[in-house]
Protein backbone atom coordinates (compact mmCIF):
# COMPACT_ATOMS: atom_id res chain seq x y z
CA UNK A 1 0.00 0.00 0.00
CA UNK A 2 1.30 3.61 -0.90
CA UNK A 3 2.17 6.06 2.07
CA UNK A 4 0.99 8.92 1.69
CA UNK A 5 2.10 11.93 2.02
CA UNK A 6 1.68 15.70 2.38
CA UNK A 7 3.78 16.95 -0.71
CA UNK A 8 6.19 19.99 -0.91
CA UNK A 9 3.99 22.99 -1.25
CA UNK A 10 0.95 23.98 0.80
CA UNK A 11 -0.25 27.55 0.71
CA UNK A 12 -3.06 30.32 1.95
CA UNK A 13 -3.89 33.15 1.23
CA UNK A 14 -3.38 36.11 3.76
CA UNK A 15 -6.84 36.25 5.62
CA UNK A 16 -8.91 39.38 5.04
CA UNK A 17 -11.41 40.24 8.32
CA UNK A 18 -14.70 41.22 7.80
CA UNK A 19 -16.12 43.52 4.93
CA UNK A 20 -11.88 43.42 4.38
CA UNK A 21 -9.62 43.69 1.26
CA UNK A 22 -11.33 40.42 0.43
CA UNK A 23 -14.66 41.32 0.77
CA UNK A 24 -15.46 42.04 -2.55
CA UNK A 25 -14.10 39.10 -4.19
CA UNK A 26 -15.92 35.65 -5.11
CA UNK A 27 -15.14 32.90 -3.43
CA UNK A 28 -13.91 31.36 -6.57
CA UNK A 29 -11.12 33.05 -7.34
CA UNK A 30 -9.51 33.17 -3.95
CA UNK A 31 -9.89 29.75 -4.31
CA UNK A 32 -8.06 30.10 -7.82
CA UNK A 33 -5.36 31.68 -6.44
CA UNK A 34 -3.82 29.42 -4.27
CA UNK A 35 -4.58 26.55 -6.57
CA UNK A 36 -2.32 28.53 -9.28
CA UNK A 37 0.16 29.32 -6.92
CA UNK A 38 0.30 25.70 -5.83
CA UNK A 39 1.08 24.88 -9.37
CA UNK A 40 3.40 27.78 -10.14
CA UNK A 41 5.73 26.69 -6.95
CA UNK A 42 5.13 22.80 -7.25
CA UNK A 43 5.58 22.59 -11.53
CA UNK A 44 2.98 19.68 -11.48
CA UNK A 45 0.61 19.93 -14.79
CA UNK A 46 -2.19 20.93 -13.07
CA UNK A 47 -4.27 18.45 -15.76
CA UNK A 48 -2.84 15.30 -13.80
CA UNK A 49 -4.50 16.13 -10.48
CA UNK A 50 -7.15 13.24 -9.69
CA UNK A 51 -9.26 15.38 -7.60
CA UNK A 52 -9.74 19.00 -5.90
CA UNK A 53 -11.54 18.15 -2.62
CA UNK A 54 -12.74 21.52 -1.06
CA UNK A 55 -14.01 22.56 1.97
CA UNK A 56 -16.98 24.90 2.33
CA UNK A 57 -19.29 25.31 5.08
CA UNK A 58 -22.18 28.22 4.23
CA UNK A 59 -22.95 26.17 0.23
CA UNK A 60 -25.66 29.17 -0.19
CA UNK A 61 -24.82 32.29 -3.15
CA UNK A 62 -21.64 32.38 -3.86
CA UNK A 63 -20.55 29.31 -2.30
CA UNK A 64 -23.52 27.22 -3.69
CA UNK A 65 -23.30 24.19 -6.62
CA UNK A 66 -19.92 22.87 -5.83
CA UNK A 67 -17.57 25.95 -5.02
CA UNK A 68 -14.89 22.77 -5.64
CA UNK A 69 -15.80 22.44 -9.50
CA UNK A 70 -15.91 25.82 -9.85
CA UNK A 71 -12.71 26.65 -8.18
CA UNK A 72 -10.87 24.12 -11.03
CA UNK A 73 -12.36 26.42 -13.58
CA UNK A 74 -11.66 29.57 -12.37
CA UNK A 75 -8.06 28.80 -12.07
CA UNK A 76 -8.02 27.63 -16.05
CA UNK A 77 -7.15 23.66 -15.12
CA UNK A 78 -8.42 21.75 -17.80
CA UNK A 79 -12.03 20.60 -17.74
CA UNK A 80 -11.61 17.03 -17.10
CA UNK A 81 -10.21 17.32 -13.76
CA UNK A 82 -13.00 17.14 -11.15
CA UNK A 83 -13.65 19.16 -7.95
CA UNK A 84 -15.79 18.36 -4.85
CA UNK A 85 -17.05 20.27 -2.05
CA UNK A 86 -16.80 18.47 1.37
CA UNK A 87 -19.15 20.06 4.55
CA UNK A 88 -17.70 19.15 8.21
CA UNK A 89 -18.52 22.39 9.76
CA UNK A 90 -15.26 24.27 10.81
CA UNK A 91 -13.52 21.12 9.99
CA UNK A 92 -13.98 20.60 6.44
CA UNK A 93 -10.68 21.36 4.89
CA UNK A 94 -9.32 19.01 7.40
CA UNK A 95 -11.82 16.56 6.90
CA UNK A 96 -10.48 17.43 2.95
CA UNK A 97 -7.21 16.53 3.43
CA UNK A 98 -7.96 13.70 5.92
CA UNK A 99 -10.14 12.12 2.93
CA UNK A 100 -7.10 13.21 -0.17
CA UNK A 101 -4.90 11.04 1.89
CA UNK A 102 -7.00 8.05 3.19
CA UNK A 103 -7.75 7.69 -1.28
CA UNK A 104 -3.69 8.09 -1.71
CA UNK A 105 -3.45 5.41 1.15
CA UNK A 106 -6.11 2.67 -0.72
CA UNK A 107 -4.88 3.86 -4.17
CA UNK A 108 -7.11 5.17 -5.78
CA UNK A 109 -6.02 8.51 -6.15
CA UNK A 110 -1.85 9.53 -6.85
CA UNK A 111 -2.00 12.97 -6.47
CA UNK A 112 -5.07 15.28 -5.38
CA UNK A 113 -5.39 19.15 -3.54
CA UNK A 114 -7.20 19.36 -0.79
CA UNK A 115 -8.29 22.51 0.83
CA UNK A 116 -10.92 25.19 1.14
CA UNK A 117 -12.34 28.72 1.18
CA UNK A 118 -14.94 30.86 3.10
CA UNK A 119 -15.83 34.08 2.49
CA UNK A 120 -17.64 35.25 5.17
CA UNK A 121 -18.15 39.05 4.16
CA UNK A 122 -19.96 37.90 1.22
CA UNK A 123 -22.02 35.01 2.33
CA UNK A 124 -22.53 35.64 6.03
CA UNK A 125 -22.55 32.70 8.54
CA UNK A 126 -26.24 31.26 9.26
CA UNK A 127 -27.69 32.42 6.12
CA UNK A 128 -28.26 28.86 5.15
CA UNK A 129 -31.19 29.18 7.89
CA UNK A 130 -32.83 31.74 6.14
CA UNK A 131 -34.98 29.48 4.22
CA UNK A 132 -35.36 26.73 6.84
CA UNK A 133 -34.26 24.84 10.95
CA UNK A 134 -31.96 22.23 9.67
CA UNK A 135 -31.97 20.62 13.34
CA UNK A 136 -35.19 18.88 12.40
CA UNK A 137 -38.29 17.95 15.44
CA UNK A 138 -36.82 14.60 16.56
CA UNK A 139 -32.86 16.08 16.99
CA UNK A 140 -34.55 19.36 19.06
CA UNK A 141 -37.36 16.56 21.23
CA UNK A 142 -34.14 14.79 22.16
CA UNK A 143 -31.80 17.90 23.79
CA UNK A 144 -35.20 19.43 24.88
CA UNK A 145 -35.49 22.16 22.53
CA UNK A 146 -32.50 23.57 23.23
CA UNK A 147 -31.20 26.51 20.84
CA UNK A 148 -28.08 25.50 19.31
CA UNK A 149 -25.32 27.88 19.92
CA UNK A 150 -21.46 28.04 20.03
CA UNK A 151 -21.45 30.89 21.88
CA UNK A 152 -23.61 29.64 24.56
CA UNK A 153 -21.70 26.16 24.62
CA UNK A 154 -18.44 28.33 24.76
CA UNK A 155 -19.73 29.45 28.03
CA UNK A 156 -21.03 26.54 29.70
CA UNK A 157 -17.51 24.50 29.15
CA UNK A 158 -15.98 27.89 30.84
CA UNK A 159 -18.56 27.49 33.71
CA UNK A 160 -17.66 23.65 33.68
CA UNK A 161 -14.02 23.78 34.14
CA UNK A 162 -13.86 27.44 36.21
CA UNK A 163 -12.50 29.61 33.40
CA UNK A 164 -12.57 33.30 35.23
CA UNK A 165 -13.00 36.07 32.17
CA UNK A 166 -9.00 36.95 32.88
CA UNK A 167 -8.30 34.04 31.81
CA UNK A 168 -10.26 33.88 28.76
CA UNK A 169 -9.00 36.91 27.88
CA UNK A 170 -5.70 36.19 28.08
CA UNK A 171 -5.76 33.25 25.63
CA UNK A 172 -7.04 35.90 23.36
CA UNK A 173 -4.28 38.58 24.37
CA UNK A 174 -1.75 35.47 23.55
CA UNK A 175 -3.10 34.85 20.27
CA UNK A 176 -2.52 38.09 19.38
CA UNK A 177 1.03 37.99 20.86
CA UNK A 178 1.64 35.17 19.47
CA UNK A 179 0.58 36.06 15.78
CA UNK A 180 2.09 39.31 15.50
CA UNK A 181 5.69 37.56 16.94
CA UNK A 182 5.37 34.91 13.88
CA UNK A 183 4.25 37.67 11.08
CA UNK A 184 7.58 39.71 11.98
CA UNK A 185 9.59 36.89 12.16
CA UNK A 186 8.98 35.79 8.52
CA UNK A 187 7.13 32.62 9.81
CA UNK A 188 4.89 32.26 7.21
CA UNK A 189 6.82 33.65 4.20
CA UNK A 190 6.82 30.58 2.49
CA UNK A 191 3.44 29.10 3.17
CA UNK A 192 1.58 32.61 2.24
CA UNK A 193 0.65 33.82 -1.33
CA UNK A 194 0.13 37.55 -1.83
CA UNK A 195 -2.64 38.38 -4.00
CA UNK A 196 -3.61 41.92 -6.11
CA UNK A 197 -7.16 42.88 -5.18
CA UNK A 198 -8.60 46.23 -7.17
CA UNK A 199 -4.94 47.48 -7.84
CA UNK A 200 -3.76 46.96 -4.39
CA UNK A 201 -1.21 44.10 -3.15
CA UNK A 202 -2.74 42.30 -0.23
CA UNK A 203 0.21 41.11 1.82
CA UNK A 204 -0.99 41.15 5.56
CA UNK A 205 -3.59 39.64 7.83
CA UNK A 206 -5.76 41.67 8.52
CA UNK A 207 -7.32 40.67 11.40
CA UNK A 208 -4.71 40.78 13.67
CA UNK A 209 -4.67 43.86 16.62
CA UNK A 210 -1.30 44.63 17.79
CA UNK A 211 -1.12 45.90 21.73
CA UNK A 212 -4.22 43.52 22.16
CA UNK A 213 -4.27 43.12 26.35
CA UNK A 214 -6.06 41.93 29.02
CA UNK A 215 -7.02 45.22 30.27
CA UNK A 216 -8.33 46.08 26.63
CA UNK A 217 -10.31 43.25 26.37
CA UNK A 218 -12.12 43.92 29.57
CA UNK A 219 -14.21 46.58 28.77
CA UNK A 220 -16.47 44.59 25.91
CA UNK A 221 -19.27 43.41 26.76
CA UNK A 222 -20.17 40.01 27.21
CA UNK A 223 -22.19 38.77 24.28
CA UNK A 224 -23.97 36.03 25.34
CA UNK A 225 -24.77 35.94 28.79
CA UNK A 226 -25.23 38.69 31.53
CA UNK A 227 -22.01 38.49 33.43
CA UNK A 228 -20.68 35.63 31.30
CA UNK A 229 -17.20 35.06 29.90
CA UNK A 230 -17.51 35.28 26.04
CA UNK A 231 -17.44 38.68 23.70
CA UNK A 232 -16.05 39.51 20.30
CA UNK A 233 -12.57 40.04 21.57
CA UNK A 234 -12.18 36.25 22.42
CA UNK A 235 -13.90 34.60 19.96
CA UNK A 236 -12.48 33.54 16.24
CA UNK A 237 -13.13 36.37 13.94
CA UNK A 238 -15.41 36.44 11.08
CA UNK A 239 -12.90 36.28 7.69
CA UNK A 240 -12.16 35.54 4.12
CA UNK A 241 -9.66 33.17 3.10
CA UNK A 242 -8.57 30.11 1.54
CA UNK A 243 -5.83 27.55 1.62
CA UNK A 244 -4.60 24.54 -0.65
CA UNK A 245 -2.17 21.49 -0.15
CA UNK A 246 -0.64 19.03 -2.16
CA UNK A 247 -1.51 14.92 -1.61
CA UNK A 248 0.55 12.52 -3.12
CA UNK A 249 1.91 9.13 -2.73
CA UNK A 250 5.85 8.60 -2.30
CA UNK A 251 6.11 6.84 -5.41
CA UNK A 252 4.81 9.70 -7.36
CA UNK A 253 6.53 12.00 -5.75
CA UNK A 254 9.52 10.21 -6.75
CA UNK A 255 8.18 10.36 -10.27
CA UNK A 256 7.46 14.23 -9.83
CA UNK A 257 11.03 15.38 -9.01
CA UNK A 258 9.21 16.95 -5.68
CA UNK A 259 10.36 16.11 -1.77
CA UNK A 260 8.16 15.18 0.43
CA UNK A 261 8.23 17.50 3.41
CA UNK A 262 5.83 15.77 6.06
CA UNK A 263 4.26 12.31 6.33
CA UNK A 264 0.16 12.15 7.11
CA UNK A 265 0.49 10.22 10.11
CA UNK A 266 -2.51 9.09 11.02
CA UNK A 267 -6.86 11.13 11.22
CA UNK A 268 -9.48 10.47 13.44
CA UNK A 269 -12.89 12.21 13.98
CA UNK A 270 -15.59 11.92 16.75
CA UNK A 271 -18.62 13.16 18.11
CA UNK A 272 -19.46 15.24 21.32
CA UNK A 273 -22.66 16.54 22.98
CA UNK A 274 -24.16 18.96 20.42
CA UNK A 275 -25.13 21.65 23.54
CA UNK A 276 -21.19 22.23 24.56
CA UNK A 277 -20.85 21.69 21.20
CA UNK A 278 -17.08 22.47 20.90
CA UNK A 279 -15.38 19.46 23.14
CA UNK A 280 -14.65 17.42 20.44
CA UNK A 281 -11.16 18.02 20.02
CA UNK A 282 -10.57 16.35 23.06
CA UNK A 283 -11.98 12.40 22.22
CA UNK A 284 -10.67 12.91 18.63
CA UNK A 285 -7.62 13.86 19.91
CA UNK A 286 -7.20 10.85 22.36
CA UNK A 287 -8.91 8.87 19.34
CA UNK A 288 -5.77 9.93 17.35
CA UNK A 289 -3.24 9.15 19.21
CA UNK A 290 -4.15 5.64 20.12
CA UNK A 291 -4.17 4.78 16.66
CA UNK A 292 -1.51 5.86 15.92
CA UNK A 293 0.69 4.61 18.84
CA UNK A 294 2.16 7.87 20.37
CA UNK A 295 1.56 9.48 23.51
CA UNK A 296 0.99 13.24 24.28
CA UNK A 297 4.26 13.99 25.07
CA UNK A 298 5.61 12.89 21.50
CA UNK A 299 3.96 15.47 19.65
CA UNK A 300 5.96 18.45 19.61
CA UNK A 301 3.25 21.15 18.64
CA UNK A 302 -0.42 21.41 18.77
CA UNK A 303 -2.73 23.68 16.45
CA UNK A 304 -5.95 23.60 18.49
CA UNK A 305 -8.55 25.81 16.35
CA UNK A 306 -9.30 29.26 18.28
CA UNK A 307 -12.89 28.90 17.96
CA UNK A 308 -13.33 30.59 21.34
CA UNK A 309 -10.83 30.99 24.20
CA UNK A 310 -12.66 27.77 25.96
CA UNK A 311 -11.90 25.39 23.52
CA UNK A 312 -8.10 25.59 23.98
CA UNK A 313 -8.26 25.81 27.62
CA UNK A 314 -10.48 22.54 28.33
CA UNK A 315 -8.54 21.02 25.61
CA UNK A 316 -5.51 21.70 27.48
CA UNK A 317 -6.80 20.65 31.03
CA UNK A 318 -8.14 17.16 29.86
CA UNK A 319 -5.31 16.33 27.76
CA UNK A 320 -2.37 17.55 30.17
CA UNK A 321 -0.37 18.37 26.78
CA UNK A 322 2.31 21.41 27.42
CA UNK A 323 0.92 24.99 27.26
CA UNK A 324 3.93 26.13 25.45
CA UNK A 325 3.46 23.68 22.37
CA UNK A 326 -0.02 25.01 21.99
CA UNK A 327 -0.81 27.56 19.09
CA UNK A 328 2.99 28.79 19.08
CA UNK A 329 1.68 31.23 16.14
CA UNK A 330 -1.26 32.87 17.30
CA UNK A 331 -4.72 31.46 16.38
CA UNK A 332 -8.04 32.16 15.24
CA UNK A 333 -8.82 34.68 17.88
CA UNK A 334 -5.96 36.93 16.14
CA UNK A 335 -6.18 35.82 12.62
CA UNK A 336 -10.01 35.10 11.73
CA UNK A 337 -11.18 32.22 11.36
CA UNK A 338 -12.72 31.40 7.24
CA UNK A 339 -14.71 28.43 8.11
CA UNK A 340 -14.00 26.28 5.29
CA UNK A 341 -10.36 27.36 4.79
CA UNK A 342 -9.38 27.19 7.90
CA UNK A 343 -8.84 23.50 8.38
CA UNK A 344 -6.34 24.01 5.93
CA UNK A 345 -4.73 27.18 7.29
CA UNK A 346 -3.86 25.82 10.53
CA UNK A 347 -2.23 22.58 8.58
CA UNK A 348 -0.17 25.48 6.83
CA UNK A 349 0.63 27.05 10.53
CA UNK A 350 1.21 23.41 11.92
CA UNK A 351 3.94 22.52 8.91
CA UNK A 352 5.50 25.96 9.12
CA UNK A 353 6.47 25.44 12.89
CA UNK A 354 7.18 21.76 12.91
CA UNK A 355 10.05 22.04 9.93
CA UNK A 356 11.15 25.58 11.82
CA UNK A 357 11.56 24.18 14.59
CA UNK A 358 12.32 20.20 13.29
CA UNK A 359 9.62 18.79 15.51
CA UNK A 360 9.45 15.51 14.53
CA UNK A 361 5.04 15.11 15.20
CA UNK A 362 2.82 17.43 15.30
CA UNK A 363 -1.40 17.08 16.08
CA UNK A 364 -4.08 19.29 14.77
CA UNK A 365 -7.71 19.39 15.85
CA UNK A 366 -10.65 21.18 14.67
CA UNK A 367 -13.82 21.32 17.02
CA UNK A 368 -17.13 22.13 14.70
CA UNK A 369 -20.86 22.86 14.69
CA UNK A 370 -23.03 20.62 15.90
CA UNK A 371 -20.37 18.70 18.51
CA UNK A 372 -17.63 16.94 16.27
CA UNK A 373 -14.12 17.12 15.57
CA UNK A 374 -11.53 15.71 13.28
CA UNK A 375 -7.76 15.39 15.00
CA UNK A 376 -4.64 14.37 12.53
CA UNK A 377 -1.14 13.88 13.13
CA UNK A 378 1.71 14.95 10.65
CA UNK A 379 5.05 13.59 10.68
CA UNK A 380 8.11 15.70 9.12
CA UNK A 381 10.30 14.42 6.64
CA UNK A 382 12.28 17.18 5.57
Amino acid sequence: MPTAERNEEAYELYIGKRDGTLSGVHAADPSAHVLTALVKRTGIDPGTVDDVLWGCVTQIGDQSSNIGRFAVLAAGWPEHVPGVTINRACGSSQQAVDSAAHAAMAGQYDLVVAGGVETMSRVPLGSRRTTGQPYGPAVLARYDNFEFNQGVGAELIAERWGFTRERVDEIAAGSHAKAAAAIDAGVFDDHVVPVEVDGTDFTTDEGLRRGTSVETLARLKPSFKPGGVIHAGNASQISDGAAALLITTSERAAELGLTPIARYHGGAVSGADPITMLLGPIPATEKVLRKAGLSIADIGVFEVNEALAPVPLAWLEETGADPDRLNPLGGAIAVGHPLGGSGAILMTCLLARMRGENLRYGLQAMCEGGGTANATILELLT
